[in-house]
């Protein structure tokens, strides 16, 4: 069948690059397959006993026949074969799935000692009749990155700002060249479904801004002159940079032990414009924490 595409809800992942853990059961007598591939990719496939389908199947079915509402017979009363006889099995097999796949998937996740940090790509392999369920879980957990000699790389840029002229302001260094410095210097293997999902997310929010201009995506292509093939290799690579550059500064916050006080927060929330953005930093504070740190990493650049 075919993909179910990433699963939102499922969560965010041996190191064995290339291959894959032997056949094994869980908790919950699933059996499932670890394959780690060279870019770090994750796939998890799961097999779910037709036993525990049928159960969860049961379930479905019992609540479609409580709340059925046939024709002759009062919410509930229904005969269950009437009932049955009238369900959408695609929609039934849905239900099923929605109630299986999330807790299987955390399951294994828990099972491989995984830290995975997005959600799944859904492949169901299998779904037949007195069979055990199939399927596959893609995702990835954070890549390594290696920093090697970025602050010599950074220094070089930042260094024209500490020449003192008489009667000439400092030359302020662009951020711009200290970001291409970090991204030039940093070396790091991203994994294929993380470019393809940040990829897939700029492509929707591009759709969405052509769309409230009234074009079609054929007429901003036109505009623009490139092709849509043009188009997603342009922004895979604006996907590999945004992606090093935001793990390349969580390394540098990590190695100089850049961190964010609680009094930081507090005043970030109080300096909001109005009560309604100050609710919503509130409620937010681990966000606002991580802009702070990486408001505070890249003041620790612009100074080296």
């Amino acid at each position: 069948m075919a993909e179910l595409a990433y699963a939102y809800g499922l969560g965010p992942y041996p190191e064995r690059v290339g291959g894959s853990t032997p056949l094994r059961p869980t908790q919950q007598y699933m059996a499932t397959i670890l394959t780690k591939h060279d870019d770090n990719t994750i796939d998890l496939k799961i097999s779910i006993p037709w036993s525990k389908v049928k159960t969860v199947r049961d379930e479905v079915v019992a609540t479609a026949v409580k709340n059925a509402n046939l024709p002759g017979f009062r919410k509930g009363k229904a005969p269950k074969k009437m009932v049955e006889e009238n369900l959408d099995s695609a929609k039934v097999q849905e239900e099923v799935l929605k109630k299986i796949l999330p807790p299987a998937y955390i399951e294994a996740v828990k099972e491989h000692n995984l830290n995975p940090i997005l959600n799944p790509k859904i492949h169901i392999e299998k779904l037949e009749e007195e069979k055990d369920w199939e399927f596959t879980a893609s995702t990835c957990e954070a890549p390594q990155i290696h920093l090697n000699n970025y602050k010599d790389a950074i220094q070089k840029i930042t260094a024209k700002s500490k020449i003192v002229i008489p009667g000439k302001e400092p030359e302020t260094p662009k951020f711009e060249d200290i970001m291409q410095a970090l991204l030039t210097s940093a070396t790091i293997a991203i994994p294929k479904i993380l470019v393809d999902q940040e990829v897939d997310r700029l492509l929707a929010q591009t759709l969405d801004e052509i769309k409230r201009l009234g074009l079609s995506l054929d007429q901003y292509l036109a505009s623009t002159g490139k092709s849509a093939e043009n188009l997603r290799a342009d922004y895979e690579q604006k996907a590999k940079n945004d992606i090093t550059l935001e793990f390349a500064l969580q390394k540098v916050a990590e190695q100089e032990k850049i961190t964010v006080e609680e009094k930081e927060i507090e005043e970030a929330i109080q300096k909001a414009k109005d009560d309604a953005e100050r609710k919503h930093l509130q409620s937010n504070r681990y966000l606002l924490a991580n802009i702070l740190r990486q408001q505070k990493t890249l003041d620790f650049l612009k100074n080296l």
